[in-house]
């Protein structure tokens, strides 16, 4: 019985100890984020009304099979020959052409320069494999990109060897052989003059 009695008192000396001894401090509360901060200054400022997001409309395919046009692109500049049944054409004559079932109108307009020039091939520097892929490469890009009217730079021939345009005489018998050329003339002063043609193209909804 004293012993129980002696474990009593040692328990609640040991829990009066406890209750004395002094309690740890709390921990400090953590800092606000910068974000919190931003918050807590802007709480009373009212929002400016913004619009939704603009959606841009997809991007639609190229009409043109990636196929066809590697297939096309080799094949056209192989498919233009230097020689034409009209190369009794003199070199100082203006060059002009409308493929049949054209409007003449179409060639007029052309010539007085009515049709916007939405692209141009510059051909100085060139011989005449390289002027023939570059024109090939460059009829097929325009076909694409639906560009009605360009403009090629074939040169007046000053830096050739006979003073001669060797291009330009080139140039017109490898129009005609595009089925996408509907015509073409000797561009504007402006635009070039005998050094330069304006050729209009299909668009590429046509056939």
């Amino acid at each position: 019985m004293s012993d129980l009695k002696n474990n009593l008192k040692q328990i609640k000396k040991r829990l009066q100890t406890q209750a004395a001894a002094p309690k740890p401090a709390p921990a400090p509360p953590p800092a606000p984020t910068d974000h919190e901060l931003f918050m807590a200054e802007v709480r009373d400022v009212t929002p400016l009304y913004r619009k939704p997001d603009y959606q841009h409309p997809p991007e639609w395919p190229s009409p043109w099979p990636r196929q066809r046009m590697k297939d096309e692109a080799a094949v056209m500049p192989d498919a233009m020959t230097d020689f034409w049944p009209w190369d009794e054409l003199e070199s100082g004559e203006e060059l002009l052409y409308l493929r049949a079932g054209q409007k003449l109108d179409t060639l007029r307009k052309l010539r007085r320069g009515e049709w916007v020039i939405q692209g141009e091939l510059d051909l100085h520097g060139l011989n005449t494999d390289e002027a023939r892929t570059a024109v090939a490469g460059f009829l097929l890009q325009a076909r694409q990109n639906n560009k009605r009217c360009v403009r090629i730079i074939h040169g007046k021939g000053l830096g050739s060897k006979n003073r001669e345009p060797v291009l330009k005489l080139k140039l017109k018998n490898w129009l005609v052989q595009r089925n996408e050329v509907l015509a073409f003339s000797q561009a504007r002063a402006v635009d070039g003059g005998s050094g330069a043609l304006l050729v209009l193209l299909k668009g590429w909804r046509e056939k």
